[in-house]
């Protein structure tokens, strides 16, 4: 198992204090981790393709695993035309992942209002994400490519649907990258949604949050889940999930690919992250 994090954990420090994404790989390495995960924020593969080799020649010369590109994306569109579109984009994105040299690459495939996503519109919506996630699927088997969802953005959130989707595009080289935080956006028990999703899964998040009811409104830093209560994200193994249930689940399971550190929290971002690996390290051999 392979300990590493996402280049978004850094983001803050990329958008207000000038940090590069090759700055961050180093940074990365140098705090210990044995891989990073690629998310372009901050920066633009596609306007600037130099890049692309700029990352993968550092990535060797750190001897730092490139272990997933990430991106988002939406089905959810206009017309089919517009999905067509998306589509088009995501497939330039797979070809970027193949030039990092990544193996994994997830893209998310729907997002709508908070108030559009009850479950008739999740079915009603289904056999456009279905159709478009096997596509990229089969555009990214040429390079041995595992394409992935994540739990994301209310919508495709809860450990059922992610499930339902992986099981209809019915392809071996898609799957989902497991967010073990993100289950609390859409109020489900993040033990419970990380057994349901982990036989499913290419990629695994770690990611801690601060959990409130809504009858007790934090105030200022929270956000809401789809059923009222509040969350803020946290230095991982200091917020309220149980973190040591869930490695334990994870080891206990088939799973043998990356972990990656995320945070998301108001916490300066390279302190979060360094506190947040080395608890990482530090529980996963307690458990």
């Amino acid at each position: 198992m392979k300990i590493g994090v996402s280049s978004y954990s850094l983001y803050k420090a990329m958008r207000d204090d000038g940090m590069t994404i090759l700055e961050a790989m180093e940074w990365i390495k140098e705090n210990g981790a044995e891989h990073v995960e690629i998310v372009p924020l901050g920066f633009d593969l596609v306007k600037t393709p130099s890049l692309i080799e700029d990352i993968r020649n550092k990535a060797e010369e750190l001897d730092l695993e490139i272990s997933n590109y990430a991106i988002g994306a939406n089905f959810i569109q206009e017309s089919i035309e517009k999905v067509n579109e998306e589509i088009k984009r995501v497939k330039q994105h797979v070809d970027i992942a193949n030039q990092l040299g990544a193996r994994l690459m997830r893209h998310d495939a729907a997002s709508r209002p908070m108030e559009e996503t009850g479950i008739e519109q999740f079915y009603g919506d289904l056999p456009i994400l279905v159709d478009a996630c096997r596509e990229i699927a089969d555009y990214a088997s040429q390079y041995g490519i595992t394409t992935s969802v994540e739990n994301h953005g209310y919508y495709l959130q809860s450990s059922e649907r992610v499930e339902i989707l992986v099981k209809l595009v019915n392809r071996p080289n898609f799957k989902t990258t497991l967010d073990v935080g993100n289950f609390l956006c859409v109020d489900e028990v993040p033990e419970a949604a990380v057994k349901n999703n982990l036989p499913i899964s290419s990629m695994v998040h770690l990611k801690d949050f601060y959990y409130r009811p809504a009858a007790e409104d934090p105030g200022e830093g929270f956000f809401s889940t789809r059923n009222g209560n509040f969350l803020k994200g946290a230095i991982l193994g200091q917020g309220d999930i149980n973190i040591r249930n869930v490695f334990r689940l994870i080891k206990n399971s088939a799973y043998k690919g990356f972990l990656s550190l995320e945070f998301e929290g108001m916490e300066d971002c390279k302190i979060a992250t360094k506190i947040g690996l080395q608890n990482i390290k530090r529980i996963w051999e307690e458990v």
